[in-house]
């Protein structure tokens, strides 16, 4: 039977010299790693998680080292004030096997209150460390912390074999709090995101199961489904976000996907605290672990799959940047590919990589389409992959397309500014050539 202890007692069961995992972002312990902050006395805590939206004292202290497989905002202040963050590149599905290796001796995650039954619903998030979790639970030298509290919404897996939750005597240590989980606001959409959605919608037809990730563009697009006159989709998203939860309230969501019908599919949430209070009991919503929702082979096997993502830059081979700016590490590879991937696998299935053409660095406008990438250019996904590219000038259709056709796709959908450089390219990669004269040998 787990011991119930305040954020502070928990922290002081921590070792001097000890590692702990625990989820991205809203499967985060709030007030566990605050309690964790306040202490002083750290040899050598290491830490194993991604996209955090906690307290990032603790991890500013010089004896404290935190590998992150997901850059948000907080890792990127860390790093640039010199905290000892690393970047371990792996897709969403690749941190269960890299966490299963690190065996942290602490494994914490947040829940929801235990029910009548002792049942602790792991709340807003799945991903890739249930397994671990249990694992951590059962291990007599290893310590399993949950932080429950009343804000996080009680929600539902898939039963028998995923209950999406831990019994309380699965549970060393029981954190009672108040935490509030994190809420991401729902983006205000530029013109260049509803002319990019305007331009993606055509793409989502009747009948159509969606994944979409979160900010302007996916928001705006789920309004004019939700608004418009099409419907019967179907909902299997490695994020289940507000506007998600807008599609569903306007009746257009029936999950006949025929893989999970019945109820939406995700692996965590993240939104504003309407979507939380909606999710509590909610059962057209499920969650499951990352390796079930990312495996290509189950993204493709759901009706007229549709993919909805963001990237950052694109070149004319179709190569595509979405996780780092000019070498740095910005957030991280996701599920990116993998839904990419996963729609490429039936003809009806689409994926949609979704860009403004331009951004604007110190005044000066930039193409986000470009002849070639810079030296030191990471890249996310890579040509072969892609099917469509969206900006506010169109879409670029490249599957099935010859490396000119490609350029000549995604030169219409450029700024207009920059279409000629990016023909010109075109034509060169067109004999299996540099996009740029000076880069070819004599």
């Amino acid at each position: 039977m787990a011991q119930i202890l305040s954020p502070d007692e928990a922290a002081a069961r921590f070792q001097a010299s000890d590692t702990m995992g625990m989820p991205l972002a809203t499967g985060q312990p709030v007030h566990l790693v605050e309690a964790l902050g306040r202490r002083d006395d750290w040899f050598d805590l290491k830490f194993y998680s991604g996209l955090l939206v906690v307290s990032p004292e603790v991890f500013q202290k010089q004896a404290v080292h935190y590998l992150s497989g997901f850059f948000g905002p907080i890792e990127r202040a860390l790093r640039d004030m010199g905290a000892n963050i690393s970047f371990a590149p792996s897709d969403f599905r690749g941190f269960e096997p890299l966490m299963n290796a690190l065996a942290p001796r602490v494994m914490a995650t947040a829940a929801a209150l235990p029910d009548d039954s002792g049942n602790v619903s792991l709340s807003l998030h799945a991903g890739a460390f249930i397994d671990e979790l249990r694992r951590a639970g059962a291990d007599p030298a290893r310590q399993l912390v949950v932080e429950t509290s009343p804000s996080f919404p009680r929600t539902l897996g898939v039963p028998p074999e995923h209950p999406h939750s831990l019994h309380v005597d699965e549970i060393d240590i029981l954190v009672e709090s108040d935490a509030q989980p994190f809420a991401f606001p729902d983006a205000e959409a530029s013109e260049a995101d509803r002319l990019i959605a305007e331009h993606a919608r055509r793409f989502v037809t009747d009948g159509a199961t969606l994944q979409t990730g979160i900010g302007g563009v996916p928001s705006q697009i789920a309004k004019l489904l939700a608004e418009g006159d099409g419907g019967d989709y179907g909902i299997h998203s490695e994020m289940f976000t507000t506007g998600l939860m807008h599609l569903h309230q306007s009746g257009k969501v029936t999950n006949r996907k025929g893989l999970y019908d019945g109820f939406s599919l995700s692996t965590f949430a993240g939104g504003t605290a309407e979507l939380y209070e909606w999710l509590d009991g909610n059962e057209e919503v499920r969650f499951l672990p990352v390796d079930i929702v990312n495996d290509p082979a189950v993204i493709g096997r759901n009706r007229k799959m549709i993919t909805i993502n963001g990237a950052l830059a694109v070149d004319i081979q179709g190569q595509v940047v979405a996780d780092t700016i000019a070498g740095s590490q910005y957030s991280g590879i996701g599920g990116h590919e993998d839904f990419v991937s996963g729609a490429a696998l039936k003809l009806e299935n689409r994926s949609l990589l979704c860009l403004p053409s331009t951004v604007t660095i110190r005044g000066k406008v930039h193409s986000r389409i470009l002849p070639t990438f810079p030296d030191g250019t990471v890249i996310t996904t890579p040509r072969h992959q892609i099917d469509v590219v969206v900006t506010e000038y169109g879409a670029a259709e490249l599957r099935g397309k010859t490396i000119h056709q490609r350029g000549d796709e995604l030169a219409a959908v450029a700024h207009p500014d920059f279409r000629e450089e990016l023909l010109e390219a075109a034509e060169r990669a067109s004999h299996g050539r540099s996009p740029l004269e000076h880069l070819t040998p004599d």
